[in-house]
């Protein structure tokens, strides 16, 4: 063989591996996209300013002057700025607290003055979409299944981290130890982690604790070693996909498993009907492959059942007694050349 050809064969060899390297490297989701649409003031003379709620919540404002809501401040005209963009008018809520002198009963009564945050989930949530409602990622929150069991944007999200997280007692994985990867400062990553009060996946094992312990099991997604991101699969803020999923259908899992994607010439049904997780557990299994059931001849024999059917080529109860059906059906996702999965 001249060398040109063998130069020829070495460089469609590496194009072929670094494109099969390249189909299962996990990739970053696309960032967020948020935007605000500005408030419009109200009439008459309700605002305090600034300057007057700093006086006393001076930590909040600190933290606040962090974020993105602050620099809403630099561009905003004719439109409410500052903490009561949030918080609405505090002029009452101001002079009734200057007021009280000390007094816990009109200190009591002046905090309600102002909206604080302190009302049902449904109420709390429609401060935040007053200007979040233009954004991606937002507008489908009113619908979404958090709301509808009760959490609200102020839950996860914190417009002012005042009380950093403490090193608390809790139940950990062994992954999160063996495997952790580098934290960043808690300020920097609040500041540029979409202001979420903790980092994933901590954050959603707060209320998901039934997810957080399949993410124990010998065989997971890399979750807890902060190699994957719940949101990476899941669209929090709500969507009309099943389980929430970025994508409808197996287009989340093929973000990453791109082998698995095709077009085929021969698809497995099951995957066009129910998705991937019609075979395997997503967040964590005792078994291989993340399979649902530990011996996979058992997982096929769940659909294929019928020993005379059309789609049970082995009929007349000739099932195999042992070894695995990918054995021999070895393109188990589908297949450009045999309807059987053969090859």
């Amino acid at each position: 063989m001249s060398m040109k050809r063998i130069m020829k064969a070495f460089g469609l060899f590496v194009f072929f591996v670094g494109g099969l390297a390249a189909q299962t490297r996990l990739a970053s989701t696309e960032p967020a996209s948020v935007s605000a649409i500005a408030i419009p003031p109200a009439s008459g003379d309700v605002y305090a300013g600034a300057d007057r709620c700093r006086s006393c919540h001076k930590a909040e404002f600190t933290q606040y002057s962090k974020t993105k809501h602050a620099t809403l401040d630099l561009h905003a005209k004719e439109s409410v700025t500052g903490c009561e963009m949030c918080h609405g008018g505090g002029k009452a809520h101001a002079d009734a607290e200057e007021a009280a002198h000390g007094d816990e009963a009109k200190e009591t009564a002046a905090a309600k003055l102002i909206f604080s945050f302190q009302g049902n989930p449904k109420k709390n949530s429609e401060r935040c979409m007053q200007c979040h409602q233009s954004s991606r990622d937002q507008k489908e929150f009113g619908r979404s299944t958090h709301l509808q069991h009760g959490v609200g944007c102020n839950e996860c999200h914190a417009t002012h981290l005042v009380v950093a997280n403490t090193a608390a007692a809790k139940l950990r994985i062994p992954q999160e130890d063996f495997f952790s990867v580098p934290q960043v400062a808690e300020e920097n990553r609040w500041l540029h982690n979409s202001l979420l009060k903790k980092q994933q996946p901590e954050l959603c094992f707060s209320c998901h604790g039934n997810i957080r312990a399949a993410f124990a099991l010998p065989v997971h997604h890399k979750v807890p070693e902060g190699l994957m991101k719940c949101t990476d699969c899941h669209e929090t803020h709500g969507n009309s996909n099943r389980a929430t999923l970025r994508q409808s259908g197996w287009e989340t899992c093929t973000q990453c498993h791109a082998e698995k994607r095709g077009p085929f010439v021969f698809e497995h049904s099951a995957v066009k009907v129910e998705g991937c997780t019609a075979c395997h557990t997503p967040h964590g299994s005792v078994n291989r492959m993340l399979l649902a059931r530990r011996e996979e001849r058992f997982l096929c024999l769940s659909c294929h059942v019928n020993p005379f059917g059309i789609n049970v080529p082995h009929s007349r109860l000739s099932f195999q007694e042992r070894g695995d059906c990918t054995r021999c059906h070895s393109v188990i996702h589908g297949s450009n050349f045999d309807p059987n999965f053969l090859h």
